[in-house]
């Protein structure tokens, strides 16, 4: 145990050859701190884009980064003609998702610190990407919703203040926008349109039921928006 410690605590920043214990130390908590991203991604992903070869690319990534470090070593003429060889590798998929792209970001970083023997950092690094990876995920940071519904129908008669629509429209939302009111002008019903944040939309039947019970009121259209249509 103390010469694992020993090893974790030598950094060859300055040169030298790295020895076998080391390079296969490298390699082992690459793999591990590669699977500890993988697993974050896995468990904090949302959405439709979801990639089985991508998780484990990050793995791969980080192993594969380690190893290139290990390589490179404290050597320029190795890295710029590392450099050249993989200048010529086109790597054709796009990755559309910011947040994917981050992910690589701190596959590339945590291997680098694998391979070049700053093994605190990288333990250290991936643990506390890790906790504001879980806290983001869990405390939902950036979604904005300040509406996710829209709401249409018609009406014979004005819609006043001490009309039954807004009660209703008070009962099972949270705040509500007209955005338009359209009248046909010949004595037929008044199109309205509004914004509306409903409050939970396991009720959006009887939310429904209720608008139907107001005299007058047709052509009734509710459309809820989707967390899956957040990008």
């Amino acid at each position: 145990m103390d010469r694992l410690w020993q090893l974790m605590e030598d950094t060859p920043a300055s040169g030298g050859a790295f020895s076998a214990q080391t390079i296969i130390l490298s390699l082992l908590l690459a793999f591990v701190l590669g699977q500890v991203l993988a697993w974050m991604y896995y468990l904090t992903h949302s959405g439709l884009s979801y990639s089985r070869s991508y998780v484990q690319s990050l793995i791969l990534i980080t192993v594969v980064i380690s190893m290139v470090m290990t390589v490179i070593g404290n050597n320029i003429i190795t890295a710029f003609g590392l450099m050249g060889a993989l200048a010529i590798v086109r790597f054709r998929n796009v990755v559309k998702d910011t947040r994917d792209i981050a992910f690589i970001f701190c596959a590339l970083v945590v291997g680098m610190a694998c391979g070049s023997h700053r093994y605190l950092t990288a333990i250290l690094g991936t643990g506390i990407l890790s906790a504001i990876i879980l806290y983001l995920f869990w405390t939902d940071f950036g979604s904005h919703e300040p509406h996710n519904g829209f709401l249409r129908f018609s009406l014979r008669g004005p819609l006043g203040p001490n009309h039954p629509v807004p009660g209703v429209l008070n009962q099972f939302c949270g705040s509500f926008t007209l955005i338009s009111m359209q009248d046909s002008g010949f004595g037929g019903p008044a199109e309205y349109a509004y914004q509306i944040l409903i409050r939970n939309v396991a009720r959006n039947e009887e939310f429904v039921s209720e608008l139907e019970k107001v005299e007058g009121i047709e052509n009734i259209s509710l459309t809820v928006q989707e967390k899956l249509l957040e990008v």
